[in-house]
């Protein structure tokens, strides 16, 4: 299966109502885990990057990591650039090969987001890339971008012209859905992705997903939510994995950082495997 576009992975999970695990990578281990964890499931699923990892690996140096662990692999992965409001960064990755983008443009106003979005994807189809766009901000901060104060939501029928004016191949809604990890049971507004969908067929990504409940993963992937983000959660699983680590090897004073690597990465495995099964997409990569 390989590399395929995003459009590959997120339209027939759409058409068939179930979600794919689209899962913020931030190292090699991760990266490789995330992969592996796919693999093991059966599972499409995509890989994304916060700009804040791209500019601390480095772009070319993230890309030949993606490379040579997607060669030969056996299910449809694709590899995403993560809420980025930079069109420097959007055009550096697109040319390194990315397979899309989320341009962020949530702060400025509809009309300048709506005018530069169209720029992006006429900029993403000429490499043959996808773009993701979102019209309000998603509430919490992550990887250093965005803010805790809650987004005006704009109307359905702002959001229809956004999605009509600029082609855009999967769109962001803003639910009461936040980055990072909720302080009290979300309330979300799940009949605007109903609206969205049935007024446009568009598939939809949910963000924030990290500490939803299984009924609401459920039930927002019934009504189009084909792409759904993880960040935190895997952030938590890797620190939290090797802490409980380090302390037993604290405590034998054992230090052998191969078997912490192996003991993480097995938990990030175990990790990706449960969502897939949870989300649906499991048994679904084609082999």
């Amino acid at each position: 299966m390989a590399v395929v576009p995003l459009k590959d992975i997120v339209d027939p999970a759409f058409e068939a109502r179930y979600g794919v695990p689209a899962i913020n990578i931030f190292n090699d281990l991760t990266m490789e885990g995330v992969l592996a964890g796919a693999v093991e499931a059966n599972s499409p699923v995509i890989l994304q990057t916060s700009v804040k990892t791209v500019r601390s690996i480095g772009s070319r140096v993230l890309f030949d990591m993606w490379q040579s662990m997607t060669r030969g692999i056996e299910v449809p992965v694709t590899l995403h650039l993560d809420h980025c409001p930079d069109r420097d960064v959007v055009t550096e990755c697109l040319k390194a090969g990315w397979n899309s983008v989320l341009f962020d443009a949530s702060n400025l106003p509809v009309e300048e987001n709506q005018r530069q979005t169209v720029e992006v994807v006429a900029e993403a189809r000429s490499y043959g890339a996808q773009v993701e766009g979102e019209i309000e901000a998603i509430t919490g901060v992550e990887d250093d971008h965005g803010s805790d104060e809650v987004s005006k939501q704009q109307s359905l029928e702002v959001a229809l012209a956004f999605i009509d004016a600029t082609g855009i191949d999967v769109f962001a809604p803003s639910i009461g859905n936040a980055h990072g990890s909720y302080k009290a049971a979300p309330v979300l507004d799940v009949d605007r992705v109903t609206q969205i969908v049935e007024a446009r067929n568009v598939p939809i990504a949910l963000h924030g997903g990290s500490g939803l409940s299984a009924e609401q993963f459920a039930d927002l992937i019934a009504r189009g939510c084909a792409k759904v983000n993880i960040s935190t959660a895997l952030k938590e699983q890797y620190m939290q994995s090797s802490l409980t680590f380090l302390k037993q090897a604290e405590q034998n004073s054992k230090w052998d950082p191969p078997s912490l690597f192996k003991h993480t990465r097995s938990d990030v495995v175990a990790m990706v495997t449960d969502l897939c099964e949870q989300f649906g997409s499991a048994g679904k990569g084609g082999r």
